[in-house]
């Protein structure tokens, strides 16, 4: 190495490097779906996402990724400080999943308080439908621009898109929504709007930008119910409401934009309309949620034509 190259290294700036506090923990899970919820820290830094938790398996047999299966609410696998939450599904016996939380070496607000709760059991999320699930294929991170406004993962159909205005899923059909995203193309940006999904009583997934996928990511866990607001310049010219059918029969809506709209019962969410029209202006008529006849209307035989009347008898001369 000449002179010149050792005096231009040496004048290279020196990769900075910041130590952290990194506790870890294997946590044992039965049989069964878990929701691990991290509640948010105060003093946080929001800037750096820390405290982070993360979820994996551990190294060796004990991880068995043949039977555990896990999916955030956010594409890049962390449950942040702002509070976040995580699905794990244990298909079968029991099994370790390694928490592990990312401090800063400073910190003073304390490490995240993980919750878990049990939402059934493992692999039987989806037995309860009348209908046998087609398995799920990965949802899109993102919605095209130039695709539907609406796409949402419907059981045992799949990725179905459609227009606002326009009722997305089928009344009467017991087919719960999985997940969703909106990216409008009409009236506002998917910019100018926000979403989130029902989970559970008081519970929602973190809020969605417009395009982004909302809901279990392929874990076959019906969505509840769901929330919506404009936000920005568009809240200010704009109106948002959105009603909904479930599957225990029960409608709801239409519901302002900032509210949850849910059963009473929290069954899950089986079709959903949302309209977003100018403020001052009537929204357009919209057609009711098309209705999945029973089959037993079908099997109803056709009533028999009635038989012409009978000649009268001509008489006797």
């Amino acid at each position: 190495m000449s002179d010149h190259d050792a005096a231009a290294q040496s004048r290279a700036p020196t990769p900075k490097v910041e130590e952290l506090r990194v506790t870890a923990h294997m946590m044992t899970l039965d049989h069964g779906l878990f929701c691990v919820i991290s509640t948010p820290v105060p003093g946080g830094d929001v800037a750096h996402g820390l405290p982070g938790v993360r979820l994996s398996l551990p190294p060796g047999p004990a991880g068995r990724p043949d039977a555990v299966s896990i999916r955030g609410f956010r594409d890049d696998g962390w449950l942040n400080a702002t509070g976040d939450a995580a699905l794990i599904r244990v298909s079968s016996g029991s099994a370790q999943v390694m928490v592990t939380i990312y401090q800063a070496k400073d910190a003073v607000g304390g490490a995240p308080n993980i919750q878990v709760m049990r939402l059934g059991e493992g692999g039987d999320a989806a037995a309860a439908a009348p209908a046998a699930p087609v398995p799920a294929a990965p949802a899109p991170a993102t919605v095209p621009r130039t695709a539907m406004d609406l796409v949402a993962h419907i059981q045992g159909s799949g990725d179905v898109g459609c227009m606002l205005g326009e009722w997305m899923g089928l009344k009467g059909s017991k087919s719960w929504v999985e997940g969703f995203a909106i990216a409008p193309t009409k009236e506002v940006l998917p910019a100018d709007i926000e979403y989130q999904a029902v989970l559970g009583r008081g519970w929602l997934s973190p809020w969605a930008e417009g395009g982004q996928f909302c809901g279990s990511r392929g874990m076959a866990l019906p969505v509840l119910g769901l929330r919506l607001r404009l936000r920005g310049a568009a809240a200010e010219t704009h109106e948002c409401s959105y009603s909904a059918t479930f599957v225990d029969g029960s409608e709801v809506g239409p519901v302002p934009a900032g509210e949850a709209c849910e059963s009473e019962s929290l069954a899950p969410l089986e079709s959903f309309q949302v309209v977003i029209h100018r403020r001052g202006q009537a929204p357009a008529a919209q057609a009711p949620a098309a209705v999945l006849a029973p089959a037993v209307a079908a099997a109803k035989p056709a009533p028999k034509a009635a038989k012409p009347a009978a000649k009268p008898a001509k008489r006797a001369r």
